[in-house]
């Protein structure tokens, strides 16, 4: 296997992936937060969902082939890397990245929460504000039109966060992200899907083993009938993958 370097970035299906550990991720996250002047980036957690839904979205996937910060969401990426690449890819999982930012900047941090259903944002907020003492610089649920996307923007920006959680599906939210960047001129602007339901409480956090394991995905597709449509799309990411390797050795 490929020992990776710092600094190291792959590509699968046309997408980037970068080689990076939670720790490392966390150091370059807190540096483009504090660095002056202010500059945006986008992070993206990938997964197999967001690579089979990209194949019919051309906005999706310049979103993530230009963001600053490509991460392994979940084994499924990681399965994927070492069969297509040869390299071991670290996993960084949105969720793990929101919590140690909370975590190592705290008061110092200001956060911009953007997503979910009406109300849902206002109760993560307030966890957070409790749980790791971050300042709350903004909340906008995630249920509006994109006529209202610049407003909206407007006042992440109008806000002065630090880092701005976008959970409004993958697709919309990395898009979005990517569009009003400028804009909004965040540090840190991160796709997070359903983390702002997991710190709201209306979400379980995958079992500790299952997370260490990497294996969550199956305790949540398993477990969850809302979920049980995107088994699908994860037999189609193995079916994707073991095609590619077969057209590259095939070479």
């Amino acid at each position: 296997m490929t020992i990776p370097t710092p600094r190291q970035r792959l590509t699968l299906f046309d997408l980037p992936l970068d080689v990076v550990t939670l720790d490392q991720t966390l150091d370059r996250l807190g540096d483009w937060i504090y660095r002056q002047p202010r500059a945006p980036h986008t992070v993206v957690t990938l997964n197999p969902e967001f690579i089979v839904q990209s194949r019919t979205q051309p906005d999706f996937v310049n979103a993530m082939q230009v963001a600053d910060l490509v991460t392994a969401d979940g084994v499924g990426i990681v399965w994927a890397a070492r069969q297509l690449t040869a390299t071991e890819v670290p996993r960084a999982p949105g969720f793990d990245i929101v919590q140690g930012l909370m975590q190592r900047h705290g008061a110092d941090l200001r956060v911009f929460f953007l997503g979910a259903k009406p109300g849902v944002a206002e109760v993560a907020a307030q966890n957070a504000a409790r749980d790791y003492g971050v300042q709350v610089a903004g909340i906008h649920h995630g249920y509006f039109d994109l006529p209202e996307d610049q407003r909206v923007a407007e006042l992440v920006r109008d806000s002065g966060a630090d880092l701005l959680l976008t959970a409004m599906g993958a697709g919309r939210q990395e898009t979005f992200n990517q569009y009003w960047r400028q804009v909004m001129n965040t540090p840190v602007m991160i796709g997070c899907g359903g983390v702002i339901d997991v710190l709201a409480g209306n979400a379980d956090l995958a079992p500790a083993w299952t997370r260490r394991l990497g294996v969550e995905w199956i305790w949540r597709v398993g477990l969850d009938r809302k979920r049980w449509n995107r088994a699908p799309r994860l037999a189609q990411f193995v079916r994707m993958v073991r095609a590619e390797k077969k057209r590259v050795g095939a070479k």
